[in-house]
């Protein structure tokens, strides 16, 4: 599409009798829906049916994909914290699911009439929704998978009578040059099918979402002593095997077969100083789990000059002014999902940071 990266904050809105161009903050100058790659930004969520946001407004950023933490605390935690190791790993940015039943379709023209037909096409009005979708009358179709700007086909009465439903793209954040991926507007897919489309939902794409909806916990390393050490004295550290469990996330989505469950299990802790005046145990940093799921070897008496299999020795002192000791938990996740499908994605880190005060041994010489 010509012109794509003129302006990253703009919608092409459309009302009946009229086509308004609506730009967001730092725009400038002339725009057209041509050249528009992206709009607002709208927050995923997993609440109502039909596309609608629970004001009962057509949103192309609101899906109706169901998630659960079938393990793993409820999905206690903090959403999406997990950083892809691979930099080149990202969620999908846009998909087609479905939305409507014709009837449904029909009561929400009826009763509302406004909103997303399309990721980047809003209509307004009810005189476009009911040219289109109840008069047959084709409208613009801004597909990239096509060579030009094509129009779409439009249809008798909501396809009344007929088994299926009407889909459309979703974009968590359709700011995303790669939202326009799915450009087209609302289409009819029959009951049973799965569009013919590069950007159609599939099970690794769910469980691609689940990844981006992973909670692992954000619990701080255990330490002895505990957040104060000693020069030349080292600092134990484990993460306890209840702490640390994997993690499930399961995806469907609605009126097709289609599901998919992402595990997160934890699979080492990297320890970094903070300080180049340190050493750690192992000297790589990386700290394998245990068969038990733990990591580390908890101090207990006596060990305070043995060296632990986690744990770090500072060999200069703070001087009033902490060392920011790193934290960061590697998860290995894979995936699998209907249609007997499965394999790995990219592991994931989650990174803590906590103060350590190292003090010198005080003796006295006599």
């Amino acid at each position: 599409m010509p012109g794509m990266t003129k302006n990253l904050r703009a919608r092409r809105c459309v009302a009946a009798g009229a086509a308004v161009l609506i730009l967001g903050a730092g725009a400038a100058g002339t725009a057209h829906a041509d050249d528009i790659p992206g709009g607002t930004t709208k927050p995923p969520t997993e609440e109502p049916a039909g596309g609608a946001d629970k004001n009962g407004n057509l949103s192309a950023g609101v899906s109706s994909i169901k998630l659960s933490y079938p393990s793993g605390g409820d999905g206690g935690g903090k959403q999406g914290n997990l950083a892809p190791i691979d930099p080149n790993w990202e969620p999908p940015a846009c998909w087609y699911e479905p939305a409507f039943t014709s009837a449904e379709l029909k009561k929400f023209v009826d009763t509302d009439g406004g909103g997303d037909v399309g990721i980047h096409e809003s209509w307004f009005g009810k005189e476009l929704w009911t040219d289109h979708y109840r008069d047959g009358k084709p409208a613009d179709n801004f597909d990239l998978h096509k060579p030009t700007n094509s129009s779409a086909d439009g249809y008798k009465d909501y396809n009344e009578g007929k088994d299926g439903r009407f889909w459309r793209g979703v974009a968590p954040d359709d700011s995303d040059p790669k939202s326009w991926d799915c450009g087209r507007i609302m289409f009819w897919v029959p009951d049973g099918e799965i569009p013919d489309d590069p950007n159609a939902p599939t099970p690794e794409m769910l469980a691609e979402y689940a990844y981006d909806k992973v909670k692992v916990p954000d619990t701080e390393v255990e330490l002895k002593p505990e957040a104060k050490s000693t020069v030349n004295l080292p600092t134990w550290v484990w993460l306890d095997k209840g702490t640390f469990k994997e993690v499930k996330v399961r995806a469907e989505l609605p009126n097709t077969p289609l599901w998919a469950e992402t595990t997160a299990k934890p699979k080492s802790l990297h320890l970094e100083p903070g300080t180049a005046d340190a050493e750690t145990f192992p000297a790589s940093g990386e700290c394998k789990i245990n068969e038990d799921g733990s990591i580390g070897t908890p101090y207990t008496k006596g060990k305070s000059k043995q060296d632990p299999p986690c744990g770090i020795n500072y060999l200069r002192a703070t001087n009033g002014k902490p060392y920011q000791l790193k934290a960061s938990v590697t998860w290995e996740i894979s995936w699998e999902g209907s249609q007997g499908t499965g394999d790995d994605l990219p592991d994931g880190t989650f990174e803590t940071t906590q103060d350590m005060d190292v003090q010198e041994i005080q003796s006295i010489n006599r």
